[in-house]
């Protein structure tokens, strides 16, 4: 029988976590265990200098909660420094393009690290294991190399989007990042290369012989901010001073007599409460799974979402967010019966251009008892920047906020932005029934959502749900990948929908769950991303 279960979006880190299971560790110490792994195998999804948001349950200690690490934006910032820059903003809501791209590429596009305080944060108060005891496969896969993926490679040769650069730019834009991952001869490592980071090692064994506290106070702290001053960066020790995960109780909402606990602002959380309460007014399962007035529906529950979150959603330290009012039984009703009025929701867009790439990774740990963790890290955007010596990538995170002051998501100092991240647990009779999480941008709670309708509405077990055909609609197009049958596709074009079809067969998010019926587990790892479930 399987007693615990490991779902990420690397092979290498769910076999990390897994091991972990297996000598006794807890969910926490798992789950953290596989987050270490992904940033050494899979460095432009995540990073030690990232950011993200886990929720963890423990019932037996009577602990449930959620950390949040969203990056701040440096003290060094002003509201309006970016303001004359703006080229557009992107269709899907995903950032700003500003002329020089100081927001994405470079040292000012670094909000606070934030990542490994939160592990440590994780592991001192809820797990088993120390940093230490948790770093070796870690540093193994740095110092010993581990293979490039498909999914990696994919993304580092991604070609430009809509005024974007491309992301090999990214990778091999800098000098340090274009020794790590850059060939001898030219270009970037390949598919089957293996990619080898002694600089990442050294810094790990730093962390594990010094603690987390090294990064952010001591001799790693000095070599960041040294690197910044001497580039123009923004980040001092004082922003690194103050890098800890803020906790939080998970953010409830229902949804057919589940209970669904999730993350507040600046996560993305809300918007799934959102969407949940408007379609619990519809009969989603005699409509049929992806059929077309079930995506006609679902899509417009993602729009109102999506534009009451451009409209209402920031860091509620800076921004009064009215979550009584978007978490509401009684205003999600009100928008439903603008659904069955066939009305167009309209999701307004600044000069909108196209779709942006993902750079989020996921890991989620369910064990027999009933302990649950989920957690969605990122470096919101590889910001290329790498310190001489060092060998981690830092985040980009400053480009999603928006330059135009006044706003829910503009720049302040000490500001987090708002992310789609939105790791979640559904429980059913008070026990929980599924724990899932995503990557994917403004798409991660589209994915995420999805999956849980496919679990909860139709009866599929966790890999079924993940690996089922998505669609999505974060602006007023509705997208459809490429398994989603074309007469559904001509049935909405005949209603007056502007329909993109996608090349890709698994994409809108890359979600990884697992599934607890009856005391057994089941588990889901998005086919698009080559990761791994595996049990213990």
């Amino acid at each position: 029988m399987t007693h615990g279960m490991v779902s990420a979006a690397q092979p290498e880190a769910a076999e990390a976590g897994a091991d972990v299971l297996r000598a006794g560790g807890n969910v926490v110490d798992a789950g953290i265990a596989a987050a270490l792994v992904q940033t050494a195998v899979d460095p432009q999804m995540c990073g030690i200098a990232g950011m993200g948001n886990m929720q963890i349950l423990l019932p037996g200690r009577g602990i449930h909660t959620t950390l949040d690490f969203h990056g701040r934006s440096p003290l060094a910032v002003r509201p309006e420094m970016w303001e004359n820059r703006i080229i557009r903003e992107a269709d899907d809501g995903w950032g700003f393009i500003l002329e020089g791209r100081v927001n994405e590429f470079g040292y000012q596009a670094i909000t606070s690290p934030r990542t490994l305080a939160a592990f440590d944060t994780a592991l001192t108060r809820f797990g088993t294991r120390s940093l230490a005891e948790l770093l070796p496969a870690a540093i193994d896969y740095a110092r010993s190399g581990c293979l490039v993926r498909p999914h990696v490679a994919q993304w580092w040769n991604q070609p430009p989007t809509n005024g974007r650069p491309a992301n090999i730019d990214v990778v091999l834009g800098l000098p340090a990042a274009r020794k790590i991952y850059g060939k001898p001869g030219g270009g970037a490592l390949g598919v089957g290369d293996t990619l080898v980071n002694p600089d990442m090692a050294r810094t790990l064994e730093r962390i594990a012989a010094h603690g987390a506290a090294d990064f952010y106070q001591g001799g790693i702290a000095r070599e960041i901010v040294a690197d910044m001053a001497a580039n123009g960066g923004l980040l001092t020790m004082a922003d690194l001073a103050d890098c800890g995960p803020e906790e939080n109780a998970p953010l409830w909402g229902t949804y057919r007599g589940l209970g669904i606990a999730t993350n507040h602002p600046p996560g993305g959380g809300v918007m799934l409460i959102e969407m949940l309460n408007i379609l619990e007014n519809f009969d989603l399962r005699a409509m049929g799974h992806n059929s077309p007035e079930y995506i006609r529906v679902v899509s417009e529950a993602m729009k109102i979402a999506t534009a009451d979150k451009d409209a209402k959603v920031g860091d509620p330290r800076f921004f009064p967010v009215p979550m009584a009012e978007l978490t509401s039984k009684e205003y999600a009703a009100a928008q439903a019966e603008r659904i069955r009025r066939h009305e167009k929701a309209h999701v307004a867009r600044f000069n909108s251009g196209g779709a942006e790439s993902k750079h989020t990774t996921h890991v989620c740990v369910m064990d027999e008892a009933g302990n649950a963790f989920t957690m969605t890290h990122t470096l919101g955007q590889p910001s290329g920047v790498v310190t001489e010596g060092l060998g981690f990538m830092y985040n980009g995170a400053m480009s999603v906020f928006d330059p135009r002051p006044g706003r829910a998501g503009s720049l302040a100092p000490g500001k987090a932005r708002f992310s789609a991240l939105s790791p979640t647990i559904v429980f059913k009779d008070g026990a929980p029934f599924l724990t899932l999480g995503s990557p994917g941008a403004t798409y991660i709670t589209m994915g995420n959502l999805q999956v849980m309708l496919n679990v909860i509405e139709f009866g599929m077990t966790a890999e079924q749900a993940v690996g089922a055909p998505r669609f999505a609609a974060v602006s007023d197009t509705i997208e459809i990948s490429n398994r989603i049958l074309r007469a559904a596709e001509r049935d909405l074009l005949a209603q007056g929908y502007p329909v993109k079809r996608v090349a890709h067969s698994y994409t809108f998010a890359w979600v990884h769950a697992i599934r607890c019926v009856n005391g057994v587990l089941d588990g889901g790892a998005d086919p698009a991303t080559g990761g791994l479930v595996v049990g213990v």
